[in-house]
């Protein structure tokens, strides 16, 4: 038996030698591979597989190209395969489609549900700050008198020379060609007062009144009553300036904390559903992996809504296009809604319910951590 094996194999050799492979057309030259590691680099122990029984260390030997590397960490940190695209397609058509497969133990073919919600609020949060900066004050609505204290705010030195050029050559231009009538309002459109809203002095935002004159909208005509109304005073005015001259810098920094304030209340909206669904002994892990896709596909669906709204407004204007984007939110509220019938599987009535008792607080749970996060963002320095 061995003499006949010995034959076979040097009959192979031979035929190798005299025949060799022919090459395929426009066909590429395979690198040789690394051979797999036989032991573990850790902890010595014999590899059977890309992953170390003893300690759980991958083998994998980073002493190759640069370009490789970069492979696999966008490959360990994006999941960049068939996989990705597979969670997105099936997160816009049908949300709990993951939940359900998470929750029965079919994971490896889909991204992680904290992943998943990272990669799209990185995206989502990125186009709000985007958005939040483009904000700026239309210089034309302000009069001479909230001009020149803007003018005499500017010379803060905590303002960046460039933010400071670009308002006084805003507000010169406006200046030269805005009205005197608008600038002097005479006494029959005289100025009333507004009440306050922090109690204290704040920031001169104007608008147009009835009449045809700008009038300030925020007017703080009573003096702060305690302590804590005076240090809140100060930090607005440190925050937002005298005149409103830092307040695009005050809501940019707004905006860059919501994705902080919405990673807490995520844990907070699986509270709410465990107490919906407290009779149903559902732990509070599914109802967290629940919360993480529905997160996501609420961020995912509402920039292509977006989207699809600047496209439809470009292309076709018009009641046509209206009806689209309403029949694209009504599409939104349906699958969430769907969504939490096919992953609880409770009847329509109590769905329903749940549905707008759950949202209802949400919605105050959301509140109060919008507030939150005001208060936050004047009080830190």
């Amino acid at each position: 038996m061995d003499d006949q094996s010995h034959i076979v194999a040097a009959e192979a050799a031979v035929t190798a030698v005299l025949e060799p492979p022919r090459r395929r057309l426009f066909s590429r030259r395979r690198k040789a591979q690394p051979p797999p590691l036989p032991y573990c680099e850790n902890c010595g122990a014999p590899m059977a597989g890309p992953f170390c029984a003893q300690c759980g260390q991958h083998a994998v030997d980073y002493r190759r190209s640069f370009r490789h590397i970069i492979v696999d960490v966008l490959d360990s940190f994006l999941s960049w395969d068939s996989k990705f695209f597979a969670t997105i397609g099936w997160l816009i058509a049908r949300p709990w489609h993951l939940t359900n497969q998470f929750l029965a133990g079919r994971r490896v073919r889909y991204v992680h549900p904290l992943r998943l919600y990272l990669l799209v609020s990185i995206l989502f949060f990125f186009v709000v700050n985007y958005w939040a900066k483009s904000i700026h004050a239309d210089p034309s609505k302000l009069s001479a008198d909230d001009r020149a204290d803007i003018a005499a705010e500017l010379n803060d030195p905590d303002i960046p020379p460039a933010v400071k050029a670009r308002i006084r050559g805003a507000l010169e231009a406006k200046g030269r060609t805005q009205p005197e009538a608008q600038t002097s309002p005479s006494p029959q459109t005289a100025v009333t007062p507004q009440p306050s809203v922090i109690g204290s002095p704040a920031p001169s935002v104007t608008s147009p009144s009835p009449s045809g004159d700008f009038r300030p909208l925020v007017q703080f005509d009573k003096p702060p009553s305690d302590k804590f109304e005076k240090w809140l005073e100060q930090r607005a005015k440190e925050k937002m300036g005298e005149h409103g001259s830092k307040m695009a810098l005050f809501i940019t920094t707004l905006f860059s904390n919501l994705p902080y304030m919405m990673l807490c209340c995520i844990p907070l909206f699986a509270l709410v559903l465990k107490v919906l669904y407290v009779r149903k002994r559902v732990f509070y892990i599914d109802h967290l992996v629940y919360a993480l896709h529905i997160h996501s596909f609420a961020y995912l669906a509402i920039m292509l809504i977006v989207l699809i709204t600047l496209g439809l407004n470009r292309s076709i204007p018009g009641a046509f296009a209206g009806w689209i984007i309403a029949a694209l939110w009504i599409t939104f509220a349906a699958q969430i809604f769907l969504s939490i019938r096919r992953v609880y599987r409770q009847g329509w009535f109590f769905t329903v319910f749940k549905f707008f008792a759950g949202g209802f607080a949400y919605l105050i749970v959301l509140a109060i951590a919008l507030a939150t996060t005001f208060f936050i963002t004047i009080a830190l320095p």
